[in-house]
């Protein structure tokens, strides 16, 4: 996709506000945007971000004040840093209630969505009362994966700890999930988790989160795993859980997923001098006057003879066990949130004659497919932990796009029909 010009996006910015509000917006005095609108001196291209933020900023807060016209309404559970949220609103959906108990990422969600002040965001949902949660039409939902990840199940055994649904603190927010969905009755549902849901337990927590979405709350579901790398240069397969209140011919065929994902090089800070300014982010990742990556981010010696120490002893013990090296040309390993240890998962190479690095920060967001307007307010330790339990934001987006078609057939014979019936299990 062809980007517009900087003067093209001028013009378009033009269009919505004053040369005063863009100056103040972009960091430049007024007399310097009268010049560019002239033609007097070049539109310099390290200001597209900035221009495109602003328009994008104008579509949001626009969308925001005709809230009544939106497509459908949602809500968002178990936010984190609303990666599944930015999917289902690239297809005019408005969120009117929204759950994350992390006080960085809340931080994180607040930055990038700052008109929700016109609607609640609340911590711990556990204690939420269900009848208190707004009507909508669709539920998102990423609930907590770590009690049935593969990480999380090994971490607990060798703590002697409970997981899965015996978990108390994590293990059944998915509960909380059901008596909203009984209380509310959305039109439809979308809960997304790590891939190994399925098999936890030799399939027995997989079949009671079927069972009580089936026949307890009786909706359509539907699941597929989805692998991240269709759409970013990352092998992150994660399991997909759509519901419909109704019969629909909904179908994981009607998916587009490219043969051809980008790999690496698409996402890495570019040291031609074409890397994008970004006013959010400064030089905090990239020095541009140097055109390069921050060396902070490049291994210490210490830590990297350590991994290649802890790497050659689990070769020779006949293990897989080791650092991932990332090519320009590769799809890399699945980012977690344990990155800001020593990044070892993903290293990208930086020649023989340099240590490898770590991703940046903004190199971690561009990998979950987040563009350069999303805003990390966050120290880089938190950033990391933050983009390792997101989401890769176009899977959601694109089903998203296959999900709504339904969602409207169900809504409009809900206007026919009239008004849903409530159930009472689990409120």
């Amino acid at each position: 996709m062809t980007l517009a010009a900087p003067l093209d996006l001028l013009r378009q910015a033009r269009a919505r506000f004053t040369q005063r509000e863009i100056a103040a917006h972009v960091g430049k005095d007024i007399k310097t945007v009268r010049r560019w609108e002239k033609g007097e001196t070049p539109c310099p291209s390290m200001l597209e971000p900035a221009l495109r933020d602003l328009l994008q900023s104008s579509a949001r807060a626009k969308a925001g004040a005709a809230t009544a016209g939106a497509q459908f309404r949602f809500i968002d559970l178990f936010a984190g840093i609303g990666g599944i949220r930015m999917g289902f609103e690239a297809h005019g959906g408005d969120c009117v209630f929204t759950s994350e108990w992390n006080d960085f990422s809340t931080r994180t969600y607040r930055e990038n969505y700052p008109a929700d002040g016109e609607h609640a965001l609340i911590g711990d949902i556990v204690s939420f009362p269900a009848e208190e949660v707004p009507s909508h039409d669709v539920l998102l939902g990423g609930f907590p994966c770590q009690p049935f990840s593969i990480a999380g199940v090994s971490k607990k055994n060798a703590l002697g700890r409970p997981h899965g649904f015996e978990c108390t603190t994590q293990g059944t927010l998915f509960f909380d999930v059901a008596r909203i969905i009984a209380a509310k009755r959305p039109a439809a549902f979308l809960l997304e988790n790590v891939k190994n849901l399925l098999s936890h337990d030799k399939g027995r927590t997989f079949d009671v989160i079927l069972q009580t979405l089936r026949d307890e709350l009786g909706y359509e579901v539907h699941y597929r795993v989805v692998d991240g790398q269709h759409f970013t240069p990352q092998h992150r397969e994660r399991i997909i859980i759509v519901g419909f209140r109704g019969k629909t011919s909904f179908s994981w065929d009607d998916l587009r997923l490219p043969e051809n994902g980008p790999r690496l090089g698409s996402i890495l800070h570019r040291t031609d001098g074409s890397e994008p300014v970004l006013p959010w982010d400064h030089d905090r990742f990239f020095d541009h006057a140097a055109k390069r990556v921050q060396p902070k981010y490049t291994l210490t010696p210490n830590l990297w003879t350590y991994l290649q120490n802890y790497a050659a002893k689990h070769r020779a013990a006949g293990n897989g066990f080791g650092f991932g090296m990332a090519y320009p040309d590769s799809v890399t390993r699945t980012l977690s949130a344990r990155y800001h240890k020593d990044g070892s998962e993903i290293l990208v190479y930086q020649g023989e004659q340099l240590r490898p690095r770590r991703l940046t920060p903004r190199e971690c967001a561009r990998l979950m497919g987040f563009p350069d307007t999303f805003r990390i307010p966050v120290s880089d330790t938190q950033a990391y932990r933050q983009f390792g339990n997101s989401v890769v934001m176009p899977v959601m987006r694109e089903v998203a796009r296959i999900m709504l078609p339904h969602v409207q057939i169900l809504l409009a014979k809900e206007t026919q029909h009239g008004s849903k019936q409530t159930l009472s299990l689990y409120s």
